[in-house]
């Protein structure tokens, strides 16, 4: 991405699942600022995943384990 197309520009983020949080990856990597706001439990991406033994943990995870 190209770093710096977006200066000054502020982004409000109160998406989740996956379209949303992708989509303000890719502004804050332009260069945008982004705020992401999320429910007091917390973004519901953050209690799924690919995790061994269906335990979270959050220094391991499938991903991790089988590179």
């Amino acid at each position: 991405m190209v770093a710096g197309l977006l200066p000054g520009v502020r982004v409000l983020d109160v998406g989740q699942g996956i379209s949303a949080p992708y989509c303000a990856k890719i502004l804050a990597h332009m260069g945008a600022e982004v705020i992401k706001v999320e429910p007091p439990e917390g973004d519901e991406a953050r209690r799924i995943g690919p995790f061994p033994g269906d335990t979270p943990h959050p220094e391991k995870s499938g991903l991790f384990l089988a590179l």
